[in-house]
C-alpha cells in the first residue's frame, strides 16, 4: 500500500514562478562569477522538497554534485524527506546510503522522514527496524522527541500497547523526554480506546510533572469518564489537579470545564 500522500504546498503556477526565479538566480550568479554554495543550493532544495517536487529535488541535487560541492546533513535530509513523502522509500534508503557512505552522519530528523512514512503506511516490521538500530549502543545517531512522539502516535493508533509501553520506557530513560505532545498523544490514544485507568494516571503524572494539558484534553477525558459512568473518578482527579493547580497560575483558571450533558 502506498503511504499517505500530500498536496504540494503551493499552487503549481505560483511555484513555478518561485522556482524560475531562483533558477535565474543562480545562473545570475554564475555569470557574474559568484559561484554558489551548499547553502544556496540547500535553500532552493528545501522548496522543492516542501513542494514534494522528487524529480526537481533529485536533479538539483545531482547538479550540484556534479559541481563539487559537498552536500550537508540538511541538504540530504531535504531530498530524502521529499522522497520518502513521495512514497518513493526505495530511492530514499538508496540515497541514505550514499549518505553514510560520504562520512556525512544522519541527524534524527533524517531518519523522522522515514518514521513519517512508516506510519503512513503502518508498516510495524519497518518502523522497529529502524528505531532499533538507531537506539543500539553503536548508532550515532539516537532517536529525539520528535522520533518518539511520532512513533508513540503510530502504535497508539494500531493498538500496540506493548510497544508503547517500551518506547515510553526508552523515552524516560533517554531523558529526552516525555514532552507535552507526548503525553497529549497517549491520553488521547486511551481515550479513544476507552483505557480510562491508564488516562487517568498519565494525566496526573503529567500535571504532577509540570505539564499543563491543553484544554481539549481536559475535555476529552471529562467528556469520557462521564459517558463511561466514572463521574466519581473525575470528581477525584479534578480535585488532585485543583490542589495541582498553583504551579499552573492564571493559565489553568481560563480553563472553564463546562459540565457535560448528556
Amino acid at each position: 500500500m502506498a503511504g499517505a500522500r500530500h498536496a504540494s504546498l503551493h499552487p503549481d503556477n505560483r511555484f513555478d514562478r518561485t522556482v524560475n526565479a531562483a533558477e535565474n538566480l543562480l545562473k545570475e550568479m554564475s555569470d557574474r562569477g559568484i559561484e554558489p554554495d551548499v547553502m544556496s543550493y540547500s535553500i532552493i532544495l528545501h522548496v522543492y522538497s516542501r513542494a514534494h517536487k522528487a524529480e526537481l529535488c533529485l536533479c538539483m541535487f545531482r547538479s550540484m554534485k556534479d559541481r563539487g560541492i559537498c552536500p550537508t546533513v540538511a541538504t540530504y535530509t531535504s531530498v530524502i524527506k521529499c522522497l520518502a513523502s513521495c512514497g518513493r522509500l526505495e530511492d530514499a534508503e538508496k540515497l541514505l546510503g550514499e549518505m553514510v557512505s560520504e562520512g556525512v552522519c544522519p541527524s534524527p530528523a533524517t531518519y523522522n522522514c522515514f518514521f513519517k512514512e512508516y506510519r503512513g503506511r503502518k508498516d510495524v516490521s519497518g518502523a522497529l527496524e529502524l528505531y532499533n538500530k538507531m537506539k543500539a549502543p553503536c548508532s550515532p545517531t539516537a532517536p529525539d522527541i520528535h522520533s518518539y512522539n511520532i512513533l508513540l502516535g503510530m502504535f497508539i493508533k494500531l493498538d500496540r500497547h506493548e510497544t508503547v509501553t517500551e518506547l515510553w520506557n526508552d523515552m524516560c530513560e533517554s531523558t529526552v523526554g516525555p514532552d507535552l505532545d507526548s503525553y497529549t498523544l497517549l491520553i488521547h490514544g486511551f481515550c479513544v480506546k476507552e483505557k480510562w485507568k491508564e488516562a487517568c494516571q498519565f494525566f496526573m503524572e503529567m500535571i504532577e510533572k509540570g505539564f499543563l494539558p491543553q484544554k481539549i484534553t481536559f475535555e476529552t477525558l471529562y467528556r469520557g469518564l462521564i459517558q463511561a459512568n466514572m463521574l466519581r473518578t473525575w470528581r477525584r482527579l479534578k480535585k488532585r489537579v485543583d490542589e495541582e493547580s498553583a504551579k499552573f497560575g492564571d493559565e489553568y483558571k481560563s480553563y472553564h470545564i463546562k459540565p457535560y450533558k448528556r
